[in-house]
């Protein structure tokens, strides 16, 4: 992958924490931490909460640090790996199933959608480094742009503004704005036709 990570936890990890490269954690203690209290407050106050209470699980993810745009809605099945790392224009939706795994900073533009058991992977691993060293990109999902019902974006794509990733489709390389896409890997199918006035 050519893209340039943003995070390479080879260069955070200790080496006094393990002889073995794998043993490593591949964050700081206080990272560690905070999604440990984040995962607790998702158990008990995020995922029990009822559907169309958007508001309260906005201000969840905000206390957490998240950048939340107006009328956002994260409906309670949906996860958040970090919500420091997230930033959010507004009504940004993600349904239940809905994962956005965001060691770094991934940004969603004003309407973007993630349908259900869609996927925006924001990490994996340096496979031709012996430490097999977790490495994480920033991610961008543009305004208007639709992640499909079980869809998935690979670590480092990014899709421009009203692209459309369809049913299923994996996203390896950039998707090009107001296009169409689908398949494993998603290839270009058609343009879509933009909105008159956004």
């Amino acid at each position: 992958m050519s893209r340039q990570p943003l995070y390479n936890a080879a260069e955070h990890a200790s080496l006094h924490t393990s002889s073995d490269p794998y043993l490593r954690p591949a964050f700081s203690r206080a990272s560690r931490i905070g999604r440990a209290s984040w995962n607790v407050v998702w158990l008990l106050l995020y995922r029990p909460s009822p559907r169309p209470f958007h508001a309260w699980r906005s201000m969840l993810l905000k206390l957490y640090g998240a950048k939340m745009g107006p009328n956002c809605h994260f409906y309670p099945g949906s996860k958040v790996w970090a919500p420091w790392n997230l930033f959010c224009g507004e009504q940004v939706t993600a349904a239940d199933g809905a994962e956005i795994y965001n060691p770094a900073p991934v940004t969603f533009g004003g309407h973007a959608i993630l349908s259900q058991d869609a996927f925006v992977c924001g990490a994996t691993h340096d496979y031709d480094d012996p430490a097999f060293p977790l490495i994480a990109f920033a991610m961008s999902i543009g305004s208007y742009a639709w992640v499909c019902a079980r869809a998935s974006v690979a670590p480092g794509v990014n899709l421009g503004d009203g692209a459309v990733l369809g049913l299923g489709s994996v996203a390896t390389r950039d998707l090009k704005p107001w296009t169409v896409y689908a398949g494993v890997p998603a290839i270009e199918i058609k343009s879509r036709r933009q909105p008159a006035t956004r």
